[in-house]
């Protein structure tokens, strides 16, 4: 995929790829939700748009942050998987949920708790990502 970037700063050039309003929120759903199917993200409490989702779905595949199969029983039904590298921005997606918690509860006292508070961020991770593996294991099996 050939991308323009907007600058060399890392932040701006990780954005440019994975910054919009959406891609995120997919990846947050894979990685927690074990959600996999265009049906099961569409489904989603944010409602986005089917248009929407497929544009992200196939940029997060092009940059090789998910991965689109289909299952032995079910020719028809595309699945979509994290890859290494999406599942590598668990602790990106942690770290923004602890700042939201932390500092936007004030402007939106609707959000969701979070009971992590004195969390041990490094063994959180882990346990998702691994969580998150078993959870791909199975459904490729």
């Amino acid at each position: 995929m050939e991308k323009k970037f907007r600058s060399s700063c890392l932040i701006a050039s990780a954005l440019d790829l994975i910054g919009d309003k959406w891609s995120l929120l997919i990846i947050r759903d894979m990685l927690m939700h074990k959600k996999k199917t265009f049906k099961e993200l569409v489904a989603s409490d944010e409602g986005v748009a089917t248009n929407l989702l497929s544009a992200r779905l196939k940029l997060l595949e092009s940059l090789d942050v998910i991965t689109k199969r289909k299952l032995l029983e079910n020719k028809k039904e595309n699945i979509y998987l994290l890859t290494e590298k999406g599942i590598d921005l668990a602790p990106l997606i942690l770290e923004i949920v602890l700042w939201s918690d932390k500092y936007v509860r004030p402007y939106n006292p609707d959000m969701n708790d979070y009971e992590g508070k004195d969390i041990n961020k490094k063994l959180v991770i882990k346990n998702v990502q691994k969580r998150y593996k078993e959870f791909v294991l199975q459904t490729i099996d």
